[in-house]
Protein backbone atom coordinates (compact mmCIF):
# COMPACT_ATOMS: atom_id res chain seq x y z
CA UNK A 1 0.00 0.00 0.00
CA UNK A 2 2.81 2.41 0.85
CA UNK A 3 4.40 1.93 -2.57
CA UNK A 4 1.04 2.60 -4.25
CA UNK A 5 0.57 5.82 -2.31
CA UNK A 6 4.15 6.81 -3.06
CA UNK A 7 3.58 6.28 -6.81
CA UNK A 8 0.33 8.24 -6.66
CA UNK A 9 2.10 11.06 -4.87
CA UNK A 10 4.82 11.15 -7.52
CA UNK A 11 2.20 11.31 -10.27
CA UNK A 12 0.38 14.13 -8.49
CA UNK A 13 3.64 16.03 -8.06
CA UNK A 14 4.49 15.57 -11.74
CA UNK A 15 1.08 16.93 -12.79
CA UNK A 16 1.52 19.90 -10.45
CA UNK A 17 4.88 20.71 -12.03
CA UNK A 18 3.39 20.46 -15.53
CA UNK A 19 0.50 22.72 -14.52
CA UNK A 20 2.93 25.25 -13.03
CA UNK A 21 4.87 25.31 -16.30
CA UNK A 22 2.06 25.29 -18.85
CA UNK A 23 -1.04 26.87 -17.29
CA UNK A 24 0.45 30.42 -17.48
CA UNK A 25 0.81 29.92 -21.24
CA UNK A 26 -2.96 29.51 -21.50
CA UNK A 27 -3.56 33.05 -20.25
CA UNK A 28 -2.65 34.40 -23.68
CA UNK A 29 -5.78 32.79 -25.14
CA UNK A 30 -8.38 34.94 -23.26
CA UNK A 31 -6.15 37.99 -23.71
CA UNK A 32 -6.15 37.41 -27.48
CA UNK A 33 -9.97 37.38 -27.34
CA UNK A 34 -10.14 40.71 -25.53
CA UNK A 35 -12.63 43.35 -26.63
CA UNK A 36 -10.22 46.10 -25.52
CA UNK A 37 -7.70 47.95 -27.70
CA UNK A 38 -4.85 47.22 -25.28
CA UNK A 39 -3.40 44.06 -23.79
CA UNK A 40 -5.92 42.94 -21.16
CA UNK A 41 -8.51 40.31 -20.33
CA UNK A 42 -11.96 40.65 -21.96
CA UNK A 43 -14.12 43.29 -20.28
CA UNK A 44 -17.64 42.91 -21.68
CA UNK A 45 -17.45 40.05 -24.17
CA UNK A 46 -15.11 37.88 -26.20
CA UNK A 47 -14.02 39.26 -29.54
CA UNK A 48 -12.15 38.01 -32.59
CA UNK A 49 -11.31 41.51 -33.76
CA UNK A 50 -7.61 41.14 -33.05
CA UNK A 51 -7.43 37.83 -34.93
CA UNK A 52 -9.09 39.48 -37.92
CA UNK A 53 -6.69 42.43 -37.71
CA UNK A 54 -3.59 40.23 -37.53
CA UNK A 55 -4.54 37.93 -40.38
CA UNK A 56 -5.51 40.89 -42.57
CA UNK A 57 -2.38 42.89 -41.83
CA UNK A 58 0.22 42.87 -44.66
CA UNK A 59 3.01 43.35 -42.11
CA UNK A 60 2.07 40.36 -39.95
CA UNK A 61 1.26 38.15 -42.94
CA UNK A 62 4.57 39.00 -44.62
CA UNK A 63 6.44 38.20 -41.41
CA UNK A 64 4.59 34.89 -41.02
CA UNK A 65 5.36 33.98 -44.62
CA UNK A 66 9.04 34.85 -44.24
CA UNK A 67 9.29 32.83 -41.03
CA UNK A 68 7.61 29.81 -42.63
CA UNK A 69 10.01 29.97 -45.59
CA UNK A 70 13.09 30.24 -43.38
CA UNK A 71 11.80 27.53 -41.03
CA UNK A 72 11.15 25.01 -43.81
CA UNK A 73 14.44 25.69 -45.61
CA UNK A 74 16.63 25.76 -42.50
CA UNK A 75 14.93 22.66 -41.07
CA UNK A 76 15.43 20.75 -44.32
CA UNK A 77 19.14 21.67 -44.39
CA UNK A 78 19.60 20.85 -40.70
CA UNK A 79 17.80 17.51 -41.08
CA UNK A 80 19.90 16.56 -44.09
CA UNK A 81 23.22 17.48 -42.47
CA UNK A 82 22.15 16.09 -39.10
CA UNK A 83 21.09 12.83 -40.71
CA UNK A 84 24.42 12.46 -42.50
CA UNK A 85 26.31 13.16 -39.26
CA UNK A 86 24.10 10.76 -37.27
CA UNK A 87 24.62 7.95 -39.78
CA UNK A 88 28.38 8.56 -39.74
CA UNK A 89 28.51 8.45 -35.92
CA UNK A 90 26.28 5.35 -35.85
CA UNK A 91 28.35 3.45 -38.40
CA UNK A 92 31.83 4.41 -37.23
CA UNK A 93 33.31 4.37 -33.76
CA UNK A 94 36.37 6.02 -32.33
CA UNK A 95 37.74 9.53 -31.68
CA UNK A 96 36.53 10.80 -35.04
CA UNK A 97 32.91 10.01 -34.22
CA UNK A 98 33.18 11.65 -30.81
CA UNK A 99 34.74 14.76 -32.33
CA UNK A 100 32.01 14.98 -34.97
CA UNK A 101 29.33 14.58 -32.32
CA UNK A 102 30.89 17.33 -30.20
CA UNK A 103 31.03 19.71 -33.16
CA UNK A 104 27.41 19.06 -34.13
CA UNK A 105 26.17 19.52 -30.57
CA UNK A 106 28.23 22.68 -29.99
CA UNK A 107 25.30 25.10 -30.62
CA UNK A 108 23.52 23.55 -27.63
CA UNK A 109 26.50 24.17 -25.37
CA UNK A 110 27.42 27.69 -26.46
CA UNK A 111 25.07 30.42 -25.09
CA UNK A 112 22.81 32.01 -27.68
CA UNK A 113 24.28 35.47 -27.13
CA UNK A 114 27.78 34.15 -27.86
CA UNK A 115 26.59 32.38 -31.00
CA UNK A 116 24.75 35.52 -32.12
CA UNK A 117 27.87 37.66 -31.72
CA UNK A 118 29.95 35.10 -33.63
CA UNK A 119 27.40 35.01 -36.46
CA UNK A 120 27.37 38.81 -36.58
CA UNK A 121 31.14 39.09 -36.93
CA UNK A 122 31.48 36.28 -39.49
CA UNK A 123 28.41 37.24 -41.51
CA UNK A 124 29.61 40.87 -41.64
CA UNK A 125 32.90 39.75 -43.16
CA UNK A 126 31.07 37.54 -45.65
CA UNK A 127 28.60 40.30 -46.53
CA UNK A 128 25.47 38.28 -45.74
CA UNK A 129 24.08 40.27 -42.83
CA UNK A 130 20.33 40.88 -43.13
CA UNK A 131 20.02 38.50 -46.07
CA UNK A 132 18.04 35.33 -46.65
CA UNK A 133 21.27 33.38 -47.05
CA UNK A 134 22.64 34.56 -43.71
CA UNK A 135 19.42 33.93 -41.79
CA UNK A 136 18.86 30.46 -43.25
CA UNK A 137 22.50 29.47 -42.69
CA UNK A 138 22.42 30.66 -39.07
CA UNK A 139 19.21 28.83 -38.25
CA UNK A 140 20.37 25.69 -40.04
CA UNK A 141 23.44 25.65 -37.79
CA UNK A 142 21.39 26.42 -34.68
CA UNK A 143 18.86 23.64 -35.34
CA UNK A 144 21.41 21.07 -36.47
CA UNK A 145 21.82 19.54 -32.95
CA UNK A 146 18.06 18.91 -32.64
CA UNK A 147 17.89 17.00 -35.91
CA UNK A 148 21.11 15.12 -35.11
CA UNK A 149 19.89 14.07 -31.66
CA UNK A 150 16.49 12.88 -32.88
CA UNK A 151 17.95 10.86 -35.77
CA UNK A 152 20.72 9.41 -33.59
CA UNK A 153 18.12 8.23 -31.07
CA UNK A 154 16.18 6.50 -33.85
CA UNK A 155 19.32 4.82 -35.20
CA UNK A 156 20.09 3.32 -31.78
CA UNK A 157 17.16 0.95 -32.35
CA UNK A 158 18.54 -0.23 -35.71
CA UNK A 159 20.49 -3.49 -35.76
CA UNK A 160 23.75 -2.95 -37.74
CA UNK A 161 23.43 -6.48 -39.07
CA UNK A 162 20.50 -5.37 -41.23
CA UNK A 163 22.78 -3.11 -43.24
CA UNK A 164 25.38 -5.86 -43.44
CA UNK A 165 22.73 -8.25 -44.74
CA UNK A 166 21.72 -5.75 -47.42
CA UNK A 167 25.34 -5.34 -48.48
CA UNK A 168 25.81 -9.13 -48.60
CA UNK A 169 22.78 -9.40 -50.87
CA UNK A 170 24.41 -7.07 -53.37
CA UNK A 171 23.17 -3.62 -52.33
CA UNK A 172 25.58 -0.76 -52.80
CA UNK A 173 26.55 1.62 -50.00
CA UNK A 174 24.04 4.22 -51.18
CA UNK A 175 21.29 1.64 -51.72
CA UNK A 176 21.78 0.27 -48.21
CA UNK A 177 21.42 3.77 -46.77
CA UNK A 178 18.31 4.53 -48.82
CA UNK A 179 16.54 1.20 -48.34
CA UNK A 180 17.59 0.17 -44.83
CA UNK A 181 18.91 3.03 -42.71
CA UNK A 182 16.67 5.92 -43.75
CA UNK A 183 13.37 3.95 -43.50
CA UNK A 184 14.39 2.74 -40.04
CA UNK A 185 15.17 6.31 -38.95
CA UNK A 186 12.13 7.99 -40.55
CA UNK A 187 10.49 8.78 -37.21
CA UNK A 188 13.68 10.44 -36.00
CA UNK A 189 14.03 12.35 -39.26
CA UNK A 190 10.50 13.73 -39.06
CA UNK A 191 10.87 14.47 -35.34
CA UNK A 192 14.14 16.31 -35.94
CA UNK A 193 12.56 18.33 -38.72
CA UNK A 194 9.64 19.33 -36.48
CA UNK A 195 11.93 20.27 -33.59
CA UNK A 196 14.01 22.46 -35.91
CA UNK A 197 10.89 23.95 -37.49
CA UNK A 198 9.43 24.98 -34.12
CA UNK A 199 12.78 26.41 -32.96
CA UNK A 200 12.93 28.89 -35.84
CA UNK A 201 9.55 30.36 -34.90
CA UNK A 202 10.68 30.97 -31.32
CA UNK A 203 14.32 32.12 -31.51
CA UNK A 204 15.00 35.86 -31.41
CA UNK A 205 18.48 36.44 -29.95
CA UNK A 206 20.46 35.43 -33.06
CA UNK A 207 17.97 37.21 -35.27
CA UNK A 208 18.46 40.53 -33.47
CA UNK A 209 22.16 40.42 -34.34
CA UNK A 210 22.02 39.32 -37.99
CA UNK A 211 18.86 41.03 -39.32
CA UNK A 212 17.66 44.60 -39.60
CA UNK A 213 14.98 45.54 -42.15
CA UNK A 214 15.61 43.19 -45.06
CA UNK A 215 14.41 40.07 -43.22
CA UNK A 216 11.91 40.48 -40.38
CA UNK A 217 10.81 37.17 -38.94
CA UNK A 218 7.88 36.80 -36.61
CA UNK A 219 9.83 36.59 -33.34
CA UNK A 220 11.63 39.85 -34.14
CA UNK A 221 8.36 41.56 -35.00
CA UNK A 222 6.90 40.43 -31.68
CA UNK A 223 9.96 41.71 -29.83
CA UNK A 224 9.71 45.09 -31.57
CA UNK A 225 6.01 45.25 -30.72
CA UNK A 226 6.74 44.67 -27.06
CA UNK A 227 9.30 47.47 -27.13
CA UNK A 228 7.02 50.01 -28.80
CA UNK A 229 3.51 49.24 -27.59
CA UNK A 230 1.44 46.61 -25.82
CA UNK A 231 -0.71 45.37 -28.69
CA UNK A 232 -3.24 42.51 -28.28
CA UNK A 233 -2.03 41.29 -31.67
CA UNK A 234 0.99 39.90 -29.84
CA UNK A 235 -1.33 37.73 -27.74
CA UNK A 236 -2.97 36.50 -30.95
CA UNK A 237 0.39 35.44 -32.36
CA UNK A 238 1.44 33.91 -29.02
CA UNK A 239 -1.72 31.82 -28.75
CA UNK A 240 -1.38 30.68 -32.35
CA UNK A 241 2.25 29.69 -31.85
CA UNK A 242 1.33 27.86 -28.63
CA UNK A 243 -1.28 25.87 -30.53
CA UNK A 244 1.15 25.07 -33.34
CA UNK A 245 3.81 23.98 -30.83
CA UNK A 246 1.33 21.72 -29.05
CA UNK A 247 0.33 20.16 -32.36
CA UNK A 248 4.00 19.62 -33.23
CA UNK A 249 4.61 17.89 -29.88
CA UNK A 250 1.59 15.65 -30.42
CA UNK A 251 2.82 14.86 -33.93
CA UNK A 252 6.27 13.93 -32.59
CA UNK A 253 4.70 11.67 -29.96
CA UNK A 254 2.49 10.05 -32.58
CA UNK A 255 5.48 9.43 -34.85
CA UNK A 256 7.41 7.83 -31.99
CA UNK A 257 4.49 5.58 -31.16
CA UNK A 258 4.20 4.45 -34.76
CA UNK A 259 7.74 3.07 -34.82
Amino acid sequence: MSSTWRWTGLQFGAWCVLAFLFVPLLTVVPVSLSDQRFLSLPHDHLSLQHYARVFRSPVWLASIGQTALVAVTASAIATTLGGMAAIACWRFRGPGAWLLRALVLAPLIVPSIVSALAYYQLWARLGILDTWTGVIAAYALQTLPYAFTAISAALLLLDPRLEQAARNLGASQLAAVLTVILPAARAGILSGFLFAFVYVWDEVVVQLFITSRGVRLLSRLIWEGLQDTVDPAIAVIASTLTLLTALAILAIGWLQERV
